[in-house]
């Protein structure tokens, strides 16, 4: 019982170590997609452009790896026989659309704004999908603790938002609270999507998981972009610097490693342990690369709140774990 204790214990660091650096890869991404937006003038083929190009490396190393063949070919055995759901496979859209309100909104609030408002609503989401035992850890009760990290987050959205609001933002008050709106709601999926790519992990591994999640995510953004580029046309021009289309390898990092460790340490620990990268991340980009925006005392109180919501929440899941 002691040594199988341990190997937990061991397996929820290592993939709280790994949760920080997701995060810190997202708040790079959410640099990198907003500032693709902006150059276009269109969010959504941002997104496409990010999410083609992840879906693209994930198809070329297929080609050469039979393990990820064989991995795809399980998911799909798994739902024909019904041990998955067909719904299991469309994480993706989640992912797209937070790819697509970086391209949106970052340009506008700066990314530590944005990530504010996207923890929000993961960790909103990720007690109801932990009580509903939607990912493979199973089902984690709703603790008051846990509930109160939730609060707290939500909390400092609202002083982030203040923050957009006043006359650093560069934007109207009403502007400001919709644009930190999209990423609440796109942060209210993630922790779905991190859940359904955890199921698809554990059948077929988490690279399979993630070319899935690129696939269908991808092919929801086409839909869009098709309307979009119908309404207003092509963009006029694609910015010539190579970094600004790293966006889609970054995405393949991070939700190959979320599908990973979401077996080990479920979705609210690690939207919390991501978040935190997430936070230390954007904050030094706003500081060192600023964008239109600049970094107003409220938005950094908002993120010192969500970093202690991120710090309680990973305190109350290792005393579950402890008492299980």
């Amino acid at each position: 019982m002691t040594a199988a204790r341990e190997r937990t214990d061991v397996r929820r660091w290592i993939g709280v170590l790994l949760g920080l650096c997701c995060g810190a890869g997202v708040a790079v991404q959410a640099r990198i997609n907003g500032d693709l937006g902006d150059r276009l003038n269109d969010g959504i083929a941002a997104a496409v452009i990010s999410f083609g190009s992840g879906l693209i490396l994930l198809l070329v190393v297929s080609g050469f790896s039979g393990r990820m063949r064989t991995g795809l070919a399980a998911i799909r055995r798994s739902v024909h026989a019904g041990r998955l759901r067909w719904w299991h496979l469309l994480g993706g859209l989640c992912g797209a659309f937070f790819v697509a309100c970086q391209g949106l909104s970052v340009a506008t609030i700066g990314v530590t704004a944005f990530t504010i408002a996207v923890v929000a609503g993961q960790l909103t989401s990720g007690l109801v999908v932990d009580r509903l035992g939607v990912s493979p850890a199973g089902i984690t009760p709703v603790t008051p603790v846990r509930l109160g990290a939730a609060a707290l987050a939500v909390a400092a959205v609202g002083v982030a938002a203040l923050g957009r609001s006043g006359g650093e933002s560069g934007s109207g008050g009403g502007a400001a609270y919709l644009l930190i709106a999209l990423p609440a709601l796109a942060g209210l999926g993630l922790a779905w999507q991190q859940a359904v790519n955890g199921r698809l992990a554990t059948v077929g591994g988490p690279v399979p998981a993630t070319t899935i999640n690129f696939a269908t995510g991808t092919a929801g953004l086409l839909v869009v972009e098709a309307a979009q580029l119908a309404r207003i046309g092509w963009p006029t021009g694609f910015p010539t610097e190579p970094w600004l289309y790293l966006g889609g390898a970054i995405g393949v990092f991070f939700i190959a490693v979320a599908a990973l460790i979401v077996r080990w340490i479920g979705v609210l620990l690690f939207g919390l342990t991501s978040v935190s990268g997430q936070l230390i991340g954007s904050v030094v980009l706003d500081v060192v690369a600023p964008t239109g925006t600049r970094l107003s005392a409220l938005t950094i109180a908002g993120c010192v709140l969500t970093l202690l919501a991120a710090a309680i929440g990973v305190l109350a899941q290792g005393r579950t774990t402890e008492r299980a």
